[in-house]
């Protein structure tokens, strides 16, 4: 058991480099949420739905992520920072990394319908702060979503989501995905196609010939306004 804490508390440590030991790390109100979210999903199961209420119903007030009992989590989840929920029929796998602000929604309440209304994040998914993964869908193994991205459709194994409503960046994961991403979002590597970048680059272009053109018409009127003048 305590080497699997030991584990468990590196496995924060090789994501966040603030801690400066493991102690630090004890505190952090993830690990907190998933230690509540451990007895309460216990209790859950034993049909005991009062006290795993309870149970979450503390975790939230001490460490301002909202768990729902009936969530199956994998090994060393980690959400660094609070003001998260992840609803009943969430299913989350392995190493998985959630920011702050994050919600794990399910589908429609209004339609009646129950069994799987919340998403699966599978092994090694990252979502960034503040993103909204909304609905029964699933977010393959290594994708990332980005910060404020809203996902309600399926994610591609190793895609990177960004955006209102998200889409994929279409950067293959084996290229590049090859280490941990905070917050589920590249700083360094381009993004976007490089078609985009060629497009810009295109109008930027033009957009100076035009410049240069009317600069030249102004020139030509004044020095024809200028010949007048010294023709009277």
């Amino acid at each position: 058991m305590m080497n699997g804490l030991v584990s468990y508390l590196d496995s924060i440590r090789a994501r966040d480099p603030a801690p400066r030991s493991r102690w630090e790390i004890l505190l952090y109100p993830g690990v907190w949420a998933l230690f509540f979210h451990r007895i309460a999903h216990w209790l859950f199961n034993g049909q005991m739905f009062f006290f795993a209420r309870f149970v979450n119903h503390l975790s939230r007030w001490l460490t301002a992520i909202d768990i729902h009992p009936g969530a199956r989590i994998g090994k060393n989840f980690f959400v660094d920072h609070g003001f998260t929920v992840i609803g009943e029929t969430s299913l989350i796998g392995d190493n998985v990394t959630i920011y702050q602000c994050v919600t794990l929604g399910g589908s429609n309440p209004t339609n009646g319908k129950g069994g799987k209304r919340h998403p699966t994040l599978e092994d090694n998914v990252i979502i960034g702060s503040g993103a909204q993964v909304i609905g029964p869908i699933t977010v393959g193994e290594r994708a990332r979503v980005g910060a404020n991205a809203v996902v309600t459709d399926d994610v591609p194994e190793g895609a990177t989501m960004i955006g209102l409503k998200a889409r994929s960046t279409l950067v293959p994961a084996e290229t590049w995905l090859r280490e941990f991403i905070p917050y589920g979002t590249p700083c360094d590597e381009p993004c976007e196609p490089t078609g985009n970048i060629e497009r810009i680059d295109s109008l930027e272009e033009e957009l100076a010939n035009l410049r240069a053109e009317l600069d030249a018409l102004r020139v030509e009127r004044e020095t024809v306004s200028k010949k007048s003048g010294t023709d009277n």
